[in-house]
């Protein structure tokens, strides 16, 4: 292939100068132009849930594609727009009444983010802290990055990033020094805190971090005590990654807002949701025109989006899809022992879907040596899987075969070995 001049997201050019050419996918394979079939072992970055190409989706936005194809969404709706924030609303806690599009992960941040300042403002009670966790991910964008944690990813635009108040990551076992911290920031700013904006249950970007459903409540209890709005980033963690459609259930909480993305349309087509309770969307609800929520991007409310997702929530029900996720998750169960017993490897760890270890004995953090030389053997065996520093996870489509399971289990194991062996450097 000649050289391409596209410049790709979260890869060095200079170590990685060539991208796998993808001709086609299905289900749970990417097939190459050079023949591999590959296993899509991380849902190609954690959004497809149902599997490529499901045909219900691809016919969904194919019928759609022969009446709208995209409207400005300022004054204007369509039927798939209404029909989605119908599907959104039912299937959310009934606080949340008021949906709003965008057509990512971060800006589903950053419209949450703007929307709980604002409403502050509008109040005349100019609340400006938002609260955090130690090594969140949030997204890419400006406010997205301020509320993410502070590193490689970020460092360069510090001096550009707005201050945010951190607690400490809910460590099993210590889980009470995050509730504290907060109890105690609360005490004693409760009338500058604004949000506090959080990823339940699991951290992603983070390296699969996973934490308790009591912990996720304890915050939120402290948020309702003192009328902080709770932000939950349900980006990754929704439709069903963590076992239940939203991580948020497993808690028995109702969030102020939510924000939704990558699986909402099984990675069909770029869109995003934030969700809204009433009475934040009243604070912005005026004659005053200068009290409209300004927020856009040119393809808000894209009607092939939206066919897309909902097309993709309609497959919940069927293709039996809390019964796929059981099935999944109880499949790599079963395989959790075989990693466990290992000495190179600790942590190993599963929620839902989502199977996490640690490598040992090499460096730490999300530049570590050893993520680069294990993506490249994943992948000469026919596996996608893409660590996270010494972190090794997989975050499968719902269609993955126990087969494939297998398969993807004994590539980790191949792949530690070689490293044991030192064999990760011809690769």
């Amino acid at each position: 292939m000649t050289h391409s001049p596209i410049w790709h997201p979260f890869t060095q050019h200079a170590l990685f100068p060539d991208s796998v050419f993808i001709d086609r996918a299905e289900g749970a394979y990417l097939y190459a132009k050079d023949g591999r079939r590959i296993i899509d072992a991380i849902s190609s970055w954690w959004v497809n849930i149902h599997g490529h190409n499901h045909p219900k989706i691809v016919a969904a936005v194919q019928e759609q594609a022969t009446k709208l194809d995209q409207i400005i969404f300022a004054g204007f709706t369509h039927e798939p727009a209404e029909r989605l924030a119908e599907k959104l609303v039912g299937l959310t806690p009934p606080n949340l009444t008021r949906v709003f599009y965008s057509d990512s992960g971060s800006t589903a941040v950053e419209v949450a983010l703007k929307m709980a300042l604002g409403y502050w403002a509008h109040k005349d009670e100019p609340r400006r802290g938002v609260v955090a966790l130690d090594h969140a991910y949030h997204g890419d964008t400006f406010g997205a990055m301020s509320v993410g944690s502070r590193g490689v990813f970020s460092e360069l635009y510090d001096n550009f990033l707005f201050d945010v108040h951190r607690l400490p990551f809910p460590e099993t076992g210590r889980e009470h020094l995050t509730v504290e911290a907060f109890a105690r920031l609360l005490k004693k700013q409760a009338n500058d805190i604004a949000a506090l904006i959080v990823e339940p249950l699991v951290l992603g970007a983070a390296g699969m971090r996973i934490y308790s459903a009591a912990t996720l409540r304890s915050l939120y209890a402290l948020c309702r005590s003192y009328g902080v709005i709770f932000i939950a980033d349900e980006v990754m963690t929704g439709w069903g990654r963590t076992g239940t459609r939203f991580a948020c259930e497993q808690a028995h909480i109702d969030p102020d807002i939510v924000c939704l993305s990558k699986g909402l349309t099984n990675g069909y087509l770029p869109m995003a949701a934030t969700l809204a309770t009433e009475y934040i969307y009243q604070a912005f609800y005026n004659t005053d025109r200068a009290k409209t929520f300004f927020h856009s991007t040119s393809f808000t409310g894209n009607p092939l989006a939206c066919a897309a997702a909902c097309a993709s929530i309609d497959l919940w029900e069927e293709d039996n899809v809390a019964e796929r996720i059981k099935t999944l998750h109880d499949h790599q169960a079963a395989l959790l022992p075989r990693l466990a017993a290992r000495k190179d490897i600790e942590n190993v760890r599963h929620i839902g879907i989502i199977m996490a270890l640690e490598v040992c004995n090499v460096r730490q953090g999300y530049l570590s040596d050893v993520a680069p030389k294990l993506y490249r053997y994943f992948l000469s065996q026919g596996v996608l899987l893409r660590p996270i520093g010494q972190t090794i996870y997989m975050l499968p489509p719902y269609c993955v075969s126990q087969d494939d399971l297998n398969f993807i289990v004994g590539a980790i194991e191949r792949a530690l070995d070689a490293l044991a062996c030192g064999d990760l450097e011809n690769i």
